[in-house]
């Protein structure tokens, strides 16, 4: 289906990226930019925990190791 092209640190810094976005937007902005921070945190998050990212595609990019 498609070929994992998200790495070691990759992943890891995406996963606590995208947890810390999560928690900020949701718990300590409010409003609109609140909700918008809380749910763009999951797209690093699912991109991390899954090993693929989508928009290295098009670049021939990736960040795990051959």
């Amino acid at each position: 289906m498609f070929t994992l092209n998200v790495g070691g640190f990759d992943k890891i810094f995406r996963i606590i990226l995208g947890a810390v976005l999560i928690i900020t937007g949701f718990f300590f902005l409010s409003g609109t930019l609140g909700t918008v921070v809380g749910l763009f945190g999951f797209v690093p998050l699912i991109t991390g925990l899954v090993g693929w990212c989508p928009l290295y595609i098009p670049f021939k990019f990736s960040s795990r190791k051959s």
